[in-house]
């Protein structure tokens, strides 16, 4: 658990965390892939890291999850990776969305899969988010295909999504493929998710919050909160 006292200083944490990370596989492998979570807390991280002096022509740059809605929804969490990560320095990363034109992520799913096969796996890392019900990714609860997506000996590494409460149909990515990152982070702020997190750190279905299915995995979680 890294605790700070202000979401500036957790923004700077986390991109020296991540940029670590890339920076070691790109070393070892030539080339880094990266997954990011959308929502509303990671912007002030994304901007951080967007300044940070890596090797971006090596590294490319997807989502954990997606809804399934066109660029131009401010829904859309490419959208905001656009705006707010794939600038200055990071501009020269590729970037694979995990969302296109096809009506629903099921018809889409072939596409996006195809697409994702030109990254580099598995991840050098991942940071995930997690909302007020304790989900993660698009691991909803009572998700239509939750129980496959947070198995953790799955096969499948992308899997539609839809659930009551998730809106829009999703796309994650599943539970191997997050635990398959050389560093894997958990970024949260605010009280409110600091209660979600303690509430997910007790007993209980991982169906019930499945934020559970990652803090009950045996491989290390970092986790970044502030106020």
């Amino acid at each position: 658990m890294h605790e700070f006292t202000e979401r500036a200083a957790l923004a700077k944490a986390l991109s020296d965390y991540i940029g670590a990370a890339l920076a070691a596989r790109v070393a070892r492998d030539g080339m880094a892939s990266l997954a990011v979570s959308g929502g509303r807390t990671p912007t002030d991280f994304f901007e951080e890291l967007s300044t940070r002096d890596l090797p971006w022509s090596k590294i490319a740059i997807t989502l954990v999850d997606e809804r399934w809605v066109r660029e131009t929804s401010d829904r859309s969490n490419a959208a905001l990776v656009r705006h707010h990560l794939l600038r200055n320095r990071a501009a020269g990363a590729k970037f694979v969305p995990l969302a296109n034109d096809a009506p629903t992520p099921e018809a889409g799913l072939f596409a996006v899969n195809e697409a994702l096969e030109d990254l580099s796996w598995p991840l050098a890392a991942a940071v995930l988010g997690m909302g007020d019900d304790g989900h993660t990714a698009s691991f909803f609860p009572g998700g239509d295909h939750l129980d496959e997506a947070i198995d953790p000996a799955g096969s499948l590494g992308l899997i539609p999504m839809h659930a009551p409460a998730a809106g829009e149909p999703r796309i994650t990515l599943t539970l191997p493929v997050l635990l398959a990152a050389d560093a894997l982070a958990l970024h949260i702020e605010g009280e409110g998710k600091r209660a979600v997190l303690v509430k997910a750190q007790g007993e209980g279905p991982a169906t019930d919050m499945p934020i559970r299915a990652v803090l009950r995995a045996p491989r290390p979680l970092d986790i970044f909160w502030a106020p």
